[in-house]
């Protein structure tokens, strides 16, 4: 696939003389159909449907992990965690699928290469490459919001652990005993005085929630791991590219730019030879009128006329 950026910025012997890179030259004939353009198109806006299913699950999940942190009983934790689980079991699907769509217009973008007009280096081809490597790069965006997510799932899960553990004993639990607690989630052996100071039964529902949490934090924890995998696989391309990336943008700028340029050019010099033209013609009439005079001046025919 590197292969496919790096040969889209090379030009072929000639292709710029007959000045149809930015101006499509000979493509100019060819409808978008012809140049499979519209295909093309079509399944990037399915892509970019499923970036936009992608956000809707992302901002479930921050809301249920919101909800998450005020929750005190057992059952409310086991709910949350049931949904949060269903989707990102669905932003799995939804990433595979569209890591998938990604690599098969890769595929196509290089069997595109075939047909006339669209050879490496062409307009064409040079805008496929660069609309799927934006593709990528929002893969990869995605991938550090979701990774943004899983920190921060972790972090505040300490937290509430430890707000846990004061409002049960009433002190301020150290590091090693909150790793403990987040590692094994087992926090009757940390709430022991505690039970036996208040009886057993006021502590239930805490040591229940925090067992809960624990297994809500590591569930969803494992699965955004395994999603980022998922992405990882996209991200390595995305970092090989995108230096490729932006120098196509900028000699596509650049093109455009001198393209520009000789169109103003091209006017003036249209102008220059418009008025060029003008004073040929005055002084093109400026010199009958000096030969008319001499050959009168010349022939002087009053003179005759009188000898007649």
């Amino acid at each position: 696939m590197n292969d496919l950026l790096t040969d889209s910025m090379e030009l072929p012997r000639g292709h710029q003389a007959r000045g149809g890179d930015i101006e499509l030259g000979d493509q100019q004939l060819m409808n978008s159909g012809e140049l499979g353009l519209e295909n093309f198109f079509k399944r990037v806006q399915e892509i970019e449907k499923q970036y936009d299913k992608l956000n809707k699950l992302l901002r479930k999940l921050q809301d249920a992990h919101e909800e998450s942190k005020a929750v005190t009983k057992a059952a409310a934790m086991k709910a949350i965690k049931q949904r949060m689980e269903k989707d990102v079991d669905e932003v799995g699907k939804v990433a595979r699928s569209i890591k998938l769509k990604i690599e098969e217009l890769d595929r196509d973008n290089l069997s595109t290469r075939q047909k006339p007009g669209c050879g490496k280096g062409s307009a064409v081809d040079r805008s496929r490459a660069a609309t799927t490597i934006s593709l990528k790069k929002k893969f990869k965006d995605k991938m550090t919001e979701f990774q943004t997510l899983r920190e921060s799932v972790h972090q505040e899960y300490r937290e509430v652990v430890e707000r846990r553990v004061f409002t049960v004993t009433g002190a301020r639990p150290d590091e090693e005993t909150i790793d403990r607690l987040i590692e094994t989630g087992d926090s009757e052996q940390i709430f022991q005085k505690a039970i036996r100071e208040q009886g057993r039964g006021q502590i239930m529902d805490t040591l229940a929630e925090i067992q809960e949490r624990h297994d809500a934090v590591r569930e969803v924890e494992r699965k955004l791991l395994e999603l980022q995998q998922t992405f990882m696989d996209m991200a390595v391309l995305v970092d090989a590219q995108g230096d490729m990336l932006d120098n196509i943008e900028s000699q596509v700028s650049s093109a455009v730019d001198h393209v520009q340029s000789g169109n103003t050019a091209l006017q003036k010099a249209k102008k220059l030879q418009r008025n060029s033209r003008k004073w040929m013609c005055i002084a093109i009439l400026i010199l009958l009128i000096i030969v008319v005079i001499v050959v009168v001046g010349v022939l002087k025919p009053w003179s005759t006329n009188k000898g007649a």
